[in-house]
């Protein structure tokens, strides 16, 4: 798999503390080798289609679809930045 990332991601990715951005990277790694990790919590979206939601701490968490072998990464943050309007 390969990795893209959206705008928006990166925007709020340089936004994050830098050992946020830290165990981002490290969840992202272990995604592309073990995408059913458990420490990842990974599942589909209620009331999104194709957007999947994964964890990088118990507060931080990150959106991304998959298209084709591509993962796309669309925001990452707290819990309440996914939530629709």
């Amino acid at each position: 798999m390969r990795t893209e990332t959206t705008p928006r991601f990166d925007r709020e990715y340089t936004r994050l503390p830098q050992h946020i951005q830290a165990r981002v990277d490290k969840q992202f790694a272990l995604l592309l080798s073990d995408p059913r990790h458990p420490s990842l919590r990974i599942r589909k979206m209620k009331g999104w289609r194709d957007i999947w939601e994964g964890h990088v701490t118990q507060n931080c968490c990150f959106t991304f679809n998959i298209v084709g072998d591509i993962y796309i990464f669309r925001r990452i943050g707290t819990h309440n930045i996914y939530r629709k309007p």
